[in-house]
């Protein structure tokens, strides 16, 4: 057994997943984060008026029965299962999600000719190979109609460049491909249940999404406020912006990559200008509470139209109603910027009376509605864009950490799309595999 700790870079679903594996093997190890909270991205907004937001619409859907039993023990429990509901906003029209299987309600002129260009694929020549880019995809899959009513349109608002620069390798169950049975069921029934990769999913009853890593944060030695600044391989040794040092046995990391290569000694060139091609998408977020809970039946909408400003919204109060005073409701909007394809450049509070407009356009906020409070924030690092660049990149990168013996894990430390539960049970992995290399 190390005398000299192990390090944890981060406290998110990654850096705890990680600081799991290593209590559990009785390994010393201490957790630093250079923000004044622990959680990273899993980080809840308590504000005094009693409304809760995320980070993010987070919820826990995981099937992995490890990740739920270490999940619900750390909330005594007490957490909310219920079945998640999403529907889409498109120029007025509510359907439910996703749209592929959902159609009812749609112009008759818009269904015909999504069935008409859906059936063209059908009939079309098999391809021996993989489409190479989204916007291929979403044509050859879905046809001309659809794919430009709806996924292009949404994508380049979600991921902040045309879905041309986009690969595939990040589709996965995210974007169903639905049989003509179900096309056509969804274009005369109302919905076509069971074909979204999210069914049933949980949440803490109370605190916000954070509350599922409140008990790492009481048992963990996690030290706040530390930014690194230098990585120091050879020595094993972290510099933090303090002045103060710590020697590490292993270094476990969860900082997004772009921040963490120019941080190690002896980094070279063409490593650093691998991470800095590596994109992302920044998110706004605007929160806001209203005097009223009836706001939708549904928790989380996907808009299509390409003048309203958010991509989706999600309502925290249908996570857990504790999440707002009682008989109030709230709404947390998304807008997507990225420094690589779409810069943010004006304050994020400059687009709160924006989505304001356009949540009352689309009947979620109504005249007679008092809104009891709006802020915004930033989201740093919120999607990964799977970009031509990013491939070729992370090769780079990768092979270098591990020429170093940095272990990188979760959703920035891997680059990519991982979830909650997956990027815990990275963390835990990656700490796995450091231990087993001492």
């Amino acid at each position: 057994m190390p005398t000299t700790p192990a390090i944890v870079l981060g406290t998110g679903m990654a850096g705890c997943g990680a600081g799991y594996a290593l209590e559990s093997r009785n390994v010393p190890f201490i957790c630093y984060d250079r923000n004044s909270y622990g959680g990273g991205h899993t980080r809840s907004f308590r504000y005094k008026n009693g409304f809760v937001f995320d980070e993010g619409g987070h919820i826990s859907f995981t099937r992995n029965e490890h990740v739920r039993e270490v999940l619900a023990k750390n909330v005594g429990h007490a957490f909310e299962e219920q079945k998640l509901k999403i529907d889409n906003y498109w120029r007025g029209h509510r359907i439910p999600h996703p749209p592929q299987c959902n159609l009812h309600g749609l112009p008759s002129e818009l269904i015909v000719s999504i069935i008409t260009d859906f059936v063209s694929t059908l009939n079309d020549e098999p391809i021996t190979a993989e489409p190479q880019t989204y916007n291929a995809w979403l044509h050859r899959v879905y046809g001309k109609t659809f794919a430009e009513t709806f996924p292009i349109v949404y994508g380049e608002k979600y991921h902040t460049t045309s879905m041309e620069s986009l690969t595939t390798d990040w589709i996965g169950p995210r974007m169903y491909k639905p049989n003509l049975s179900e096309v056509l069921r969804g274009a005369l029934e109302e919905s076509v249940p069971g074909v979204h990769y999210v069914d049933v999913f949980r949440y803490p009853t109370t605190g916000g999404f954070e509350s599922y890593l409140q008990s790492f944060f009481e048992r963990f030695d996690i030290r706040l406020n530390h930014e690194v600044i230098r990585i120091d391989p050879q020595a094993r040794l972290v510099r933090f912006r303090s002045g103060a040092d710590q020697k590490y046995s292993q270094l476990i990391s969860s900082i997004p990559l772009p921040e963490l290569i120019p941080m190690i000694d002896g980094a070279p060139s063409d490593v650093l200008e691998a991470a800095r091609r590596l994109a992302f998408t920044t998110a706004v977020l605007v929160n806001i509470g209203l005097d009223r809970d009836d706001i939708s039946e549904t928790a989380i909408t996907y808009f299509y139209d390409s003048d309203i400003a958010m991509s989706r919204v999600n309502l925290p109060h249908l996570f857990s109603k504790r999440n707002a005073p009682s008989g109030c409701g709230c709404i947390q909007a998304e807008i997507y910027f990225s420094d690589k394809y779409r810069p943010l450049t004006i304050e994020p509070t400059a687009l709160i009376d924006r989505v304001i407009d356009d949540l009352r356009r689309c009947d979620f906020i109504r005249p007679r509605d008092k809104i009891l409070m709006s802020d915004a924030g930033i989201n740093r690092y919120a999607n990964v864009i799977y970009d031509h660049d990013r491939t070729a990149a992370l090769e780079l990168i990768r092979g270098f950490l591990q020429d170093v013996q940095i272990f990188s894990c979760g959703r920035y430390g891997k680059w990519n799309h991982a979830w909650t539960d997956q990027a815990f049970l990275d963390g835990e992995d990656t700490a796995k595999l450091a231990m087993e290399q001492l």
